[in-house]
């Protein structure tokens, strides 16, 4: 809700602690816009009792888990620290603040996640990743199950806030048998909301001549087995960049209300075809509004 400067201006004539709760039922870029208006607004939209209402409720629990302390004068100033993903848990989550909505968002890393066979060397292989937020990321070596997913309690987000669950991935040069197939991807929220579609792992560029080969040699078995992919009420996803230099798939969405603590369950699988892929980087799930 944003407020005009005549009735910004009529403000004045209020206690500092008035004009706070009234600010605050605006967004924090209208309070910063509001700060303009005069000093007596200035000082109640630099508040720390204003930015405290802007900051998620549990933020207190949510800096205290941390990996690097922040060091910061006033809330304001942590509010907008939170704009930068910042690690918490030991490394294997980041938190952060949505710049547009200002609602929570996180990315689990892949050691957060349940991925098929990825304890065992010979099918995936642990490494540092190269612009990735996170220590270690896993590589894909070869399987024929291809099964990840992550769950996340509602109760760490925010109310009343429709989220969407990207897989965030990239394809290795040797990358193979990742698009013979589609993958089924799904989100899941308790025992009854659920989202799902299917998703091709291809490139956005045109096939090298050895994956044009593979392709057609594989052609015969698609055609054979996806009609046996569950797409009821489901819709063909894409993989598309991301500003960091990685990509991502949409799992899917879900609504977070805020009153029910229920378990989402994130999920991208392809288990159907009896054929090997591999190459797939995997860094994690991001949860953000949508």
């Amino acid at each position: 809700m944003a407020i005009d400067e005549s009735e910004i201006m009529k403000l004045d004539l209020l206690p500092e602690d008035c004009i706070v709760q009234v600010l605050s039922f605006t967004s924090p870029h209208d309070a910063c816009h509001a700060s303009l208006v005069s000093t007596m607004v200035r000082d109640a939209a630099i508040s720390d009792l204003l930015w405290e209402k802007f900051l998620p409720s549990d933020y207190r629990q949510i800096i205290s888990r941390l990996v690097l302390p922040i060091n910061f004068a006033s809330k304001k100033e942590l509010f907008l620290k939170l704009f930068n993903p910042l690690l918490i848990d030991g490394g294997r989550k980041t938190f952060s603040i949505d710049r547009i909505s200002c609602k929570k968002c996180y990315i689990l890393s892949a050691r957060e996640l349940s991925i098929a066979w990825s304890t065992n060397p010979l099918y995936w292989c642990w490494k540092p990743l190269l612009r990735s937020r996170f220590p270690e990321g896993v590589e894909l070596i070869m399987v024929c199950w291809l099964e990840i997913k992550g769950t996340i309690n509602t109760r760490m987000l925010s109310p009343r806030t429709t989220y969407g669950a990207y897989l965030i991935v990239n394809l290795a040069g040797r990358a193979f048998g990742l698009e013979s197939l589609p993958s089924e991807v799904s989100v899941k929220v308790g025992g009854d909301q659920e989202s799902k579609g299917i998703v091709y792992l291809r490139r956005n560029y045109a096939n090298s001549r050895k994956q044009e080969l593979e392709r057609v040699i594989m052609r015969h078995r698609v055609e054979t087995l996806r009609s046996r992919v569950d797409n009821r009420g489901g819709k063909e996803r894409a993989l598309t960049d991301r500003e960091d230099g990685w990509l991502e798939i949409e799992l899917g969405e879900f609504y977070s209300d805020g009153v029910n603590d229920k378990e989402v369950t994130m999920c991208l699988r392809e288990v159907k075809g009896e054929h090997l892929k591999g190459g797939l980087i995997v860094e994690g799930i991001e949860l953000r509004p949508k």
